[in-house]
């Protein structure tokens, strides 16, 4: 717990300094100091990181087939850019043509219980056989929990090691298709390709790697990518992000989505209500994501007035003091129900006495462009032969 508590605190520490573009701008003394450090540190890592894929590509670290198709959704960034919608939409859409889906993920900042698949691995957890979850958020990790209970005949599994789980999703349950939750820098498990989230509302951030920026390895890395979608355009202007996209890959196939609410679930009892509910009320706004003010702007244009807003550090856990306090100061500022992300609801303990209402808003994938290309994308994983080589 007091090793969270720090690395959350560290997070509302650095994030102002290096998410965004100009944030680490008209900053003295110590501050400049840091951040002069964090760019000695940023271009170590990518010189690792660059070496590592070096090795990869030269055959010197071996990339695992496993006679199956596996496809990556990620990012070049760290942060929210609407990833686990596009899993659970591209699951479906595979799931509808027939192929036999599992999602591989590597469970962030889960608490690995113990656990009778011990034999198959020692981090491996089965969080859903695709009937119902068979674990909790905390021992799975917040977006594979949320895939499990909203993907029914989708099994979902948690390792590190994602060449073991994906060896198990075949042997045990017969998949053919494999997803990896967040895989763009996963080289070890062979994939047949790559899809990468854009978040339009800030793509690159500050253009620095790790820990000086948000990107993951350097930008001309996203040449990698067979297909990237821009997310969150919400009516932007996408010329300019466009333009940059196709001078690091030409090639890769590009789409645009919006990532729009479609109803209000409880965050306990999962009763459902239209958004037309939010109309007019009076809103207190939770949010433990990486970037809030989206979800904060969606409530405000689906006609709610927010009246109070409480932000944590993303992956939050919450305890059942704070959801005490949270009720109690939505009341005291007469708030008619308080509404969150399903990302913090699966987080948030049971809570039975609520003097108000606790809602989550349930997110969908639409795409205003490109669509084509998603399609595209699907055809070639459920029109592809199964693969034959399957050495190590």
């Amino acid at each position: 717990m007091a090793a969270r508590k720090f690395t959350e605190e560290l997070e509302n520490t650095l994030l102002p300094l290096i998410q965004f573009e100009g944030g680490d701008q008209n900053h003295e003394g110590p501050t400049r100091v840091l951040l002069w450090w964090l760019k000695r540190f940023s271009r170590l890592y990518a010189g690792v990181v660059q070496l590592r894929l070096w090795l990869y590509a030269r055959g010197i670290l071996h990339r695992y087939p496993l006679g199956c198709q596996v496809i990556s959704v990620g990012n070049i960034t760290a942060g929210g850019t609407g990833k686990t919608p596009m899993v659970e939409a591209l699951a479906r859409v595979l799931q509808r043509e027939g192929r036999k889906v599992a999602i591989l993920s590597r469970g962030y900042r889960s608490v690995n219980r113990p656990s009778r698949h011990r034999s198959h691995g020692k981090d491996l957890r089965i969080v859903s056989d695709g009937t119902r979850p068979r674990l909790d958020s905390e021992s799975s990790g917040d977006e594979p929990y949320m895939l499990a209970s909203n993907l029914p005949g989708v099994a979902v599994l948690v390792d590190k090691d994602r060449v073991n789980s994906g060896r198990y999703a075949v042997k045990t349950f017969e998949c053919d298709t494999l997803l990896l939750d967040d895989g763009f820098q996963y080289q070890r498990l062979k994939h047949r390709l790559d899809l990468v989230l854009v978040d339009c509302g800030n793509p690159f951030g500050n253009g620095n790697v790790l820990p000086r920026g948000i990107l993951r390895e350097p930008l001309r890395n996203l040449r990698r990518a067979r297909f990237i979608c821009i997310t969150k355009v919400n009516g932007r202007d996408t010329a300019e992000l466009r333009r940059r996209i196709r001078e690091l890959n030409p090639d890769a196939g590009l789409m645009e989505c919006d990532h729009v609410p479609c109803l209000l679930r409880d965050a306990f009892t999962r009763a459902e209500q239209p958004l037309e509910a939010l109309r007019g009320k009076r809103v207190y706004a939770v949010a433990g994501i990486a970037s809030p003010g989206s979800f904060e702007t969606s409530l405000e244009d689906l006609g709610a007035t927010l009246v109070g807003r409480r932000h944590f550090a993303d992956h939050h856990r919450y305890s059942q003091q704070e959801v005490i306090e949270m009720a109690s100061e939505a009341e005291a500022l007469g708030a008619d129900m308080v509404v969150t992300t399903e990302k913090d609801a699966v987080r948030m303990p049971r809570f039975d006495r609520r003097p108000v209402p606790f809602v989550y808003l349930r997110i969908e994938i639409r795409f205003n462009s490109g669509l084509e290309e998603f399609e595209r994308c699907v055809g070639l994983i459920t029109h592809a032969r199964r693969l034959e080589d399957t050495s190590a």
